[in-house]
């Protein structure tokens, strides 16, 4: 036990020297306006997995096609730096999140969207917003349920912000669709040994869970296997119906993450620096 409380401690540690070191270089770059303040937040989600002990393989690749909306499915903030790991993308987070400490100044600094989902008015002018990344070439990944789960299961996916669609195709001038795709993230093994359905809510991070508890836990108790999965971009019109959208895109998630937790890929395993 006290192994783990050390090397818990040296991650921490690690990970405090890298925000002290990243977190003002990428502000410089912010404020410049430079094209590395978009790389530098890719380097530090994949620095900081290495620094947790966290392994994640890529199964598919980001679509190449723009505007693009990323669509996943949501079970712990690991979901941040996993996906983050694998290519540039803007995130889509709600908005007690720009408040917290650190974790709310880290999330300004990749230029996250906040949106307040208590507030149906706060939804025209946060699709705006990714309307606009994406018509500037930016994927933006929407965490579609809402909320996170336990990480054994798909959540039902809401519609509201997939109006977002339909924005970039405005913002876009000349695009004729925006391209929407399913992504599965699945957690699948700790130490080298399947989590399970009753080890898996241990890993992910939903309710009332603190954060420095569900933090110190993750550091402490050992390596964790992530699989990300890219299913196959639909293509989105100003006729496509964003019900039926959601209701398709939710499928194909709840279909790749129990291929991923049931050990059933059906695509080519990448690494994350593959897949940049």
């Amino acid at each position: 036990m006290a192994h783990r409380r050390l090397r818990a401690a040296a991650s921490a540690v690690a990970l405090i020297a890298t925000v002290v070191t990243l977190a003002p270089v990428q502000m410089l770059m912010l404020r410049l306006g430079r094209p590395s303040a978009e790389t530098i937040p890719l380097r530090f989600h994949r620095l900081a997995l290495r620094i947790v002990g966290m392994r994640v393989r890529v199964i598919g690749a980001p679509a190449g096609a723009r505007p693009l909306l990323i669509t996943s499915n949501h079970s712990s903030w690991l979901d941040i730096p996993v996906l983050g790991s694998v290519c540039q993308m803007c995130f889509v987070a709600k908005s007690e999140i720009a408040d917290w400490p650190v974790f709310g100044w880290l999330a300004k600094l990749q230029r996250s969207i906040f949106v307040d989902r208590s507030r149906r008015s706060a939804t025209g002018n946060v699709n705006r917003r990714m309307a606009e990344r994406m018509a500037a070439g930016q994927p933006v990944v929407l965490f579609a349920e809402g909320t996170s789960s336990d990480g054994n299961r798909v959540l039902p996916f809401r519609t509201a912000l997939l109006g977002a669609t339909q924005n970039a195709l405005l913002a876009g001038g000349e695009a004729a669709a925006v391209w929407v795709q399913p992504v599965s993230i699945a957690y699948t093994h700790r130490n080298g040994l399947p989590l399970g359905r009753l080890g898996r809510p241990f890993v992910a991070w939903y309710g009332d869970m603190g954060f420095p508890q569900h933090l110190w836990s993750i550091l402490r108790d050992g390596a964790i296997d992530a699989t990300v999965t890219f299913g196959e971009p639909i293509a989105a019109d100003p006729a496509t119906d964003r019900k039926r959208l959601a209701a398709a895109v939710e499928r194909e998630v709840r279909r790749l993450t129990n291929a991923a937790l049931l050990g059933r890929p059906d695509a080519q395993v990448r690494s994350p620096d593959d897949a940049a």
